[in-house]
């Protein structure tokens, strides 16, 4: 079973999704890195959002970041947004992630920081998984020695 989704709007996108799934990968953590497009394939993205059996869906994208909002629209489930740096220096999508109303969050990460959407992600799946918390304690603890 899938645990962690990957959506990505376009192509374009694909590195970055390629180096969220690098952590999941390092963590044998299941997932998925769909493209579905906010914009172009509206009802595609909604059936596979509410038919996923993911535990927690990663949205990156750029420009309007309408890709973050529009899935957790569509699931209660945590929706991670990773802004994309494509103009604006990645500003308009940040804001366009972090502003969503009352009641549709979205947890954001830095702008391309597809990796710690990873990382959060599997802090998420840690929380009723005390082997993944382990690994993710040890994971800190080589970091921090350098």
């Amino acid at each position: 079973m899938v645990s962690v989704s990957i959506i990505i709007g376009s192509d374009s996108d694909k590195e970055l999704g390629e180096s969220a799934a690098s952590i999941l990968k390092e963590f044998s953590i299941d997932y998925e890195l769909k493209t579905l497009s906010a914009h172009r394939n509206p009802k595609a993205l909604a059936q596979y959002v509410e038919e996923s059996q993911a535990k927690v869906f990663i949205t990156i994208a750029g420009l309007a970041a309408a890709l973050p909002g529009v899935v957790a629209a569509h699931t209660i489930k945590p929706v991670i947004g990773v802004p994309k740096e494509v103009k604006l220096n990645g500003i308009d999508a940040l804001l366009s992630i972090v502003q969503m109303p009352t009641g549709v969050p979205v947890a954001t990460v830095g702008i391309d920081s597809s990796k710690n959407a990873a990382l959060l992600s599997l802090e998420i799946l840690a929380i009723n998984d005390k082997e993944l918390e382990k690994k993710l304690l040890e994971y800190r603890r080589k970091r921090a020695a350098g």
